[in-house]
């Protein structure tokens, strides 16, 4: 696999190896040996996986310190994957930088804790699987606008389908900074 780092410290790129041939293609989706080799030491705890039509974003969400790393990829489909920098020391604070995940290339985006996470399913049916290293707990869940004017995130439709909780979301500016990184 080919590991590629970003402008935002922590957030990482990975491509894996896929084989293919007539049959279809194989590919290592995770190896706890091989993620550590690359510098992800995560105890993975909970897989989720969502499915979504065209046009919908969910996000951007977080959870409470000490926070949820997050391994996603789009099993089948394409999305508009975006990550939002919520650590206050960081001098990347409140910027974001977004990625394509899809089924062809396989590209899998690590996300450390210290983030807001949320994607936009651009294919007309979307399955998004990832690890995280906490399990749910929802008193934990927070979250950020999806269309905070200071982040001013490049969603790619004008009219997404949001849920009424990621509409209530607050701007980044009126988050209670203890509930930051």
């Amino acid at each position: 696999m080919r590991v590629i780092g970003s402008r935002l410290s922590g957030l990482l790129i990975i491509e894996p190896l896929v084989r293919s041939d007539d049959r279809g293609f194989f590919l290592e989706t995770f190896s706890r040996e091989r993620y550590r080799q690359v510098g992800i030491d995560v105890d993975f705890v909970q897989d989720n996986h969502s499915r979504s039509g065209a046009g919908t974003l969910r996000g951007l969400h977080y959870q409470l310190p000490p926070g949820q790393a997050k391994l996603v990829r789009s099993a089948r489909g394409r999305i508009h994957d975006v990550v939002v920098d919520i650590r206050r020391s960081s001098s990347t604070f409140g910027q974001y930088e977004s990625f394509e995940l899809d089924d062809v290339h396989h590209r899998q985006l690590y996300i450390p804790a210290g983030f807001a996470h949320g994607f936009c399913a651009l294919s007309p049916e979307v399955d998004v699987v990832y690890r995280v290293s906490t399990y749910y707990d929802p008193a934990a869940e927070m979250g950020i606008a999806w269309n905070d004017p200071d982040v001013s995130v490049a969603w790619p439709v004008s009219a997404p389908l949001v849920s009424d909780r990621d509409r209530r979301l607050p701007r980044l500016a009126d988050v209670d900074p203890a509930e930051l990184f």
